[in-house]
């Protein structure tokens, strides 16, 4: 399984990162917008988990790219935000998976991953 992580706080992302290679997943790490869709443009993902909160550009313009080019990979949004804790980013973002707090441990996270990850 191939996951692509955005998240800003290259900390974070990298727990998570080695979290999920424990776990056998192949993960690729983007700080940005950017960063995320020049990967999106060279190679396939199975899942992202990405920050809603960016703070390189939009996570949705993440999601939108990921569904354009390869519509079987899904979303896990993370943020420390309680806007769209009413569900309601299911309804906007139609590949996003799961959404969890920013505080989520990482093997609950990987959980999820392996989970919506797998096809």
């Amino acid at each position: 399984m191939k996951v692509l992580i955005v998240e800003s706080n290259t900390s974070l992302s990298r727990v998570w990162g080695r979290h999920l290679e424990r776990h056998g997943a192949i993960v690729i790490q983007a700080a940005s917008e950017t960063d995320a869709i020049a990967v999106l443009r060279m190679e396939s993902v199975d899942i992202i988990v990405c920050n809603l909160l960016l703070e390189g550009g939009s996570a949705f313009a993440v999601a939108d790219f990921a569904s354009y080019r390869y519509p079987e990979a899904r979303v896990v949004f993370v943020t420390a935000s309680s806007f769209f804790s009413d569900g309601s980013i299911f309804q906007h973002i139609p590949n996003a998976c799961a959404f969890l707090p920013l505080g989520t441990p990482p093997e609950d996270l990987t959980a999820l991953v392996e989970h919506y990850g797998t096809h």
